[in-house]
C-alpha cells in the first residue's frame, strides 16, 4: 500500500502545518514570558511607572504574537488550499 500523487501532497501539507505551528509558537511563547519576566523585574524597581511598562511590553507582546498568528496563517492554507 504505497502512498502517491495527490494524498502525498495532502500528507506533506498537512505534516508541514503541523510543524509550521509547532515551530512557530514556540517564539512568541518564549519572547512573551521574557518580555512579562523583564517588565515585573522593572515595576518592583520602580512601581511608579508601572503603568508604561505594561502598557510598553503589552504592545511588545502583540508585536511578538504576530509571528505566531503569521504560522497559524500559513498552517490554515496548508490544510485548506493544498
Amino acid at each position: 500500500m504505497a502512498i502517491e500523487g495527490a494524498d502525498l501532497v495532502r500528507a506533506a501539507a498537512l505534516m508541514g502545518a503541523g510543524i509550521a505551528m509547532g515551530l512557530g509558537a514556540i517564539g512568541p511563547g518564549v519572547g512573551e514570558g521574557f518580555a512579562a519576566g523583564k517588565a515585573c523585574e522593572a515595576i518592583g524597581r520602580n512601581p511608579k511607572e508601572a503603568g508604561l511598562l505594561t502598557r510598553t511590553m503589552l504592545v511588545g507582546q502583540a508585536v511578538s504574537e504576530s509571528t505566531g498568528i503569521y504560522s497559524l496563517v500559513v498552517a490554515l492554507l496548508l490544510i485548506f488550499v493544498v
